[in-house]
């Protein structure tokens, strides 16, 4: 009888484990060929790194409707900044065909959440600053609580911007707060405007003299024209996380093209 229990047992494992195989494999299968696709639409130097969440896979595919899909391309040429990291995550995902989603393939989702990601190295190198390094507000840092959105972006009031502003004549770091905004008839230009020199703990902790304090703001202060978000969602949340500086879009029930993933 113990034999008997122990082959039922090892028998039905098997068969769990040899199911539990096939669905990985096959949603292995299904995010790089998604991901050939978004960079052969997009015009990508290469793939971006594609997930589709949820278990079981084979469910979902069967019913040609994936539950969430993230798209990540980093490092992804930008005409403002030199280079920016693009996001996008897909809620509700139908497929209205192929479980394998074709370059030309048109998306129905239920909400996108769309994002631009720059760097502190990159924006510092467009702003004339190159140590810069971009922190959540203070207040926030202190707070622990992972940011503003669910994603983890920071407010857009008070983030703080530490460097060295030499083309102020001011060659000692020196943090700032930042406010930032989005402007523009399609609202796709960043504004960042300085609105004062922070000092204490998790800062430069250091003064600006009353005579430099205006070339020192402004030289925190600049434009970023050009910051369209994947597949055109409008901007909803600008803020940090991390060193990096993020614009969000949220929106719902829209038609998506591959090919607009990539617009900046």
């Amino acid at each position: 009888m113990r034999k008997l229990v122990v082959g039922v047992v090892s028998t039905l494992l098997a068969l769990v484990l040899g199911a539990v195989g096939t669905d990985f494999g096959a949603a292995i299968y299904a995010e790089y060929r998604l991901a050939r696709s978004v960079r052969t639409a997009a015009d990508l130097n290469w793939d971006p790194s594609v997930a589709i969440l949820g278990f079981p896979f084979v469910t979902q595919a069967a019913r040609h409707r994936y539950d969430e899909v993230e798209i990540k391309a980093s490092g992804v040429d930008h005409a403002v900044v030199g280079r920016a990291s693009l996001e996008a995550t897909l809620h509700s995902v139908d497929l209205s065909g192929s479980w394998l989603v074709r370059p030309d393939s048109a998306l129905a989702v239920e909400k996108v959440e769309s994002r631009i990601i720059i760097d502190s190295t990159h924006l510092g190198r467009y702003m004339g600053i190159t140590d810069l390094l971009v922190e959540a507000p203070t207040d926030e840092t202190e707070d622990s609580t992972g940011g503003t959105t669910e994603s983890g972006i920071s407010s857009n009031r008070g983030v703080v911007f530490t460097g060295t502003p030499d083309q102020a004549g001011f060659d000692e770091r020196v943090s700032i707060a930042v406010d930032l905004s989005m402007a523009g008839p399609d609202a796709s230009t960043l504004v960042l405007t300085a609105t004062g020199v922070l000092t204490g703990p998790g800062t430069a902790d250091q003064e600006v003299p009353e005579d430099r304090l205006t070339a020192v703001l402004a030289a925190f202060s600049s434009r970023l024209p050009g910051q369209v978000l994947p597949f055109g969602v409008a901007p909803t949340s600008q803020g940090a996380r991390g060193s990096d500086i993020i614009i969000e879009g949220i929106t719902g029930d829209m038609r998506l093209q591959l090919d607009r993933f990539r617009l900046s």
